[in-house]
């Protein structure tokens, strides 16, 4: 037997949907309200006792917002902040704090190690001064643990690597992999890099790096 199709929500102007949910409008996530209601027995609907015990415990047990903001805060990649954010990284394997190299060389010896320099093209060390560690905001954040998350499941070939880079600098300009054929690569970019963007190539490990192969970074 046929009839005609059950009514629901029409979608919004421009946009399709599916029953209640609208693509492109509706959050996803969000999860309906629990109807205490539909537990409750037409007979006894008009009980003020019985029905208070309901909703007072309804109210008090309900962990439908809790589950919602579990997913929108932590579980869904894109909507996910803070701390949700720190779990990402630490799945994926990489961190939210970087340091930005200083590119200052001290006057000083040997065993200063590759910090020192000589007579004439340096300056004396005055202290610890700022800190070079650079926390990343949940915008940068989310685009380096994305571009992580590809890495970890690349199969090294340059496409999927070119494809990481253009993730990781959208908007910038041209980046890709130069392959030196002599067990070499070379991250080219054709912009210049700010610190922050130099540290994540070199210390984020974000940027695939094949074993025994060394990779070198050219950029103006």
């Amino acid at each position: 037997m046929t009839g005609p199709p059950y009514p629901h929500p029409d979608p919004a102007p421009g946009s399709t949907g599916i029953g209640d949910f609208i693509i492109g409008v509706s959050p996803i996530g969000t999860i309906a309200a629990f109807d205490v209601w539909a537990t409750v027995l037409s007979q006894y609907a008009n009980s003020p006792r019985l029905t208070a015990m309901i909703v007072s415990f309804n109210e008090a047990m309900d962990q439908t917002a809790n589950f919602d903001n579990l997913y929108d805060f932590i579980w869904n990649i894109t909507t996910a902040t803070g701390y949700g954010l720190d779990v990402w990284g630490r799945i994926v394997g990489v961190a939210r704090t970087l340091t930005l190299p200083s590119g200052v060389d001290y006057l000083g010896f040997g065993e200063a190690g590759s910090s020192w320099t000589g007579f004439g093209q340096g300056g004396f060390y005055s202290g610890g001064g700022i800190s070079p560690n650079l926390v990343l905001s949940d915008a940068d954040y989310r685009v380096l643990i994305l571009a992580k998350a590809a890495g970890n499941i690349s199969d090294g070939s340059i496409p999927a690597l070119n494809a990481i880079l253009m993730r990781l600098f959208p908007n910038r300009g041209d980046a890709y992999v130069v392959d030196g054929l002599d067990m070499s690569l070379t991250y080219t970019f054709t912009f210049p890099l700010a610190p922050v963007e130099l540290a994540i190539i070199q210390q984020s490990g974000v940027l695939p790096n094949p074993a025994g192969v060394v990779v070198n970074i050219s950029s103006p």
